[in-house]
């Protein structure tokens, strides 16, 4: 008999957990078109407006560690709630940021934010895969997944229908020039205080909303999973022992790097549709809504890749997946004008599968009690949207190369990244095919 993808006992913990994938979706897609709000309001060059990026993602790669080490010790329940209680707290440090109209005070709030999001993403990845057969483990991290662009587009929904019209910052002339750069000094003083206030509200709300999750997981009984089990019995690994397990095995090895480069891509497409529609005329809240398209894309892609994978093995998926964002991609660099912004929104389609299908094929062959600090690397590996951004920004800071325009030329390194994805899948699958 073929296993279940959730058991009934585990129904209700994969239900609560799941809705954290689509908390830290918030919280990431609404930090996106952040970029080019602070661009303006603060009058940034591209390049240090995406150090937004820089503190979102940074954050991932200095907690992902800690976070495993704090679960192994204690619990994935401990980890969540500590999680969710730094999320808060980096959220309603936006109330202070505000007040003192700090660019670097907002990072440093993003910061911490993320703190609590590589908590609560080093707990509920392994977790979802602990929750049934391991035979399913793949398609319940993709299904929980599917639930992160849910979060994902309220959060963008959000940016695009109540944050980015109401910033006055970003209203335009006949000849679609932003005014707010010929304005006065105090003219600017007064607009940047209603602006980072409307910045402000939706990271205040969410905070109260994460916090009413840290009181319903708090009174919910957990079930131990198979690592805490033997834990309890004595039975662990040390972290030498797994630090060394976890290096000889290539696939999970290569799957820290390709989870490295598919995230760059991923946050490098998102961040800079709002630039490369801007270089079309289309203002920040009509191209945000280019954003919820692709967004709608990714969620519903999610689904049909899901389902998908009852039928195709997941490593061929992900090399198919990957030739088709990266042809996606160079229609965004070699195109000038809507068609290539269309082919730039396409690649979210393909994007949907490889976060859960790189975690759960580099997790597949790790043992349970080396899962832990084995998730944490590949939380980790979400620097790679801390380091590449910027890089880009650099480029686009560029305005004109070789005769283009250097937001098209940027998106040269999200293509790099699908190529390795591209190897990552195929390489993974010959392996399988070999065993």
């Amino acid at each position: 008999m073929k296993p279940k993808l959730i058991e009934k006992k585990y129904l209700v913990t994969f239900i609560l957990v799941t809705t954290l994938f689509a908390l830290w979706g918030f919280a990431n897609d609404i930090t996106n078109p952040m970029v080019a709000a602070f661009q303006t309001v603060m009058e940034l060059t591209a390049a240090k407006a995406s150090m937004v990026q820089f503190a979102f993602y940074g954050g991932y790669a200095t907690m992902a560690i800690p976070a495993a080490l704090f679960i192994r010790k204690y619990s994935y329940k401990r980890g969540i709630l500590l999680g969710l209680s730094l999320y808060a707290i980096g959220a309603f440090l936006f109330i202070p940021a505000a007040d003192m109209q700090s660019f670097t005070f907002f990072c440093l709030s993003l910061y911490i934010l993320t703190f609590g999001l590589a908590f609560l993403e080093t707990t509920a990845n392994p977790f979802i895969l602990s929750l049934g057969a391991k035979e399913t483990s793949t398609r319940r991290l993709n299904l929980a997944q599917a639930f992160n662009p849910m979060g994902s587009l309220c959060g963008m929904s959000v940016a695009s229908l109540i944050v980015l019209p109401q910033l006055i910052s970003d209203h335009r002339d006949a000849a679609g020039q932003i005014i707010f750069y010929s304005l006065s000094e105090a003219e600017k003083a007064d607009i940047r205080v209603h602006d980072l206030a409307v910045i402000r509200n939706p990271y205040v709300a969410i905070g109260l909303v994460v916090l009413v999750m840290f009181f319903i997981i708090a009174l919910t009984r957990m079930p131990k999973t198979q690592s805490e089990e033997q834990k309890a019995l004595g039975h662990t690994h040390t972290t030498r022992q797994t630090l060394h397990n976890l290096w000889k095995n290539s696939i999970y090895r290569e799957g820290v790097l390709a989870q490295v480069f598919y995230v760059a891509a991923q946050i490098m497409t998102w961040t800079f549709i709002i630039q490369y529609a801007d270089n079309l005329g289309i203002n920040k809240a009509t191209a945000q809504m280019y954003n919820i398209i692709a967004m709608s894309l990714f969620l519903c892609s999610r689904f049909i890749s899901t389902l998908l994978m009852k039928f195709v093995n997941s490593r061929s998926l992900l090399a198919f997946f990957g030739c088709g964002a990266a042809l996606c991609t160079l229609g965004a660099i070699l195109i000038v004008g809507m068609p290539g912004l269309y082919c730039l929104v396409g690649i979210s389609f393909f994007m949907s599968l490889m976060f859960p299908t790189i975690y759960g094929i580099a997790l597949e062959d790790v043992d349970s009690q080396d899962s832990t600090l084995g998730a944490a690397f590949l939380v980790m590996a979400i620097v790679g949207g801390a380091l590449m951004p910027p890089l880009q920004g650099m480029i686009i800071d560029q305005h004109t190369l070789f005769g283009h325009p250097a937001v098209n030329v940027s998106f040269i390194l999200p293509f790099i990244c699908f190529l390795f994805i591209i190897c990552y899948g195929w390489r993974s699958h010959l392996k399988l095919k070999k065993q």
